[in-house]
């Protein structure tokens, strides 16, 4: 069983969906007014609800995308030159690779890869 749906309020909701498709390679699938929905070739769907009042989620909320440790690599990179607010810096320890941004609204977003054999 896997977690495929996520939903967050953005104050701007083309800045959120470029932000995410630019990023991500996510794609709109479904778009009105106030609700986009992108999904990613994992199936991963992604709601974002245009809400003036939108606030990032606490310090301590966040999600991820486990991606390969060199595209860990590249995006932070990337995005670095990019002037994207880092989070946490980069991390590279054997069997784990990893970084925090945050989107335009504050949202904490963790970009990981993982070896599937390294214990805690």
């Amino acid at each position: 069983m896997n977690l495929n749906h996520l939903h967050l309020h953005v104050r701007d909701l083309a800045v959120a969906e470029a932000f995410y498709e630019h990023w991500f390679g996510m794609k709109s699938s479904r778009r009105d007014a106030q609700l986009s929905f992108l999904n990613d070739a994992a199936g991963f769907d992604l709601a974002l609800m245009e809400d003036a009042t939108a606030t990032a989620l606490p310090d301590w909320f966040h999600f991820g995308f486990n991606l390969p440790a060199a595209t860990v690599l590249a995006l932070h990179s990337r995005m670095t030159a990019a002037g994207v607010r880092i989070i946490e810096s980069l991390v590279q320890e054997e069997g784990f690779t990893a970084f925090r941004c945050a989107d335009p609204d504050g949202n904490r977003i963790e970009i990981y890869w993982e070896a599937a054999d390294v214990p805690l």
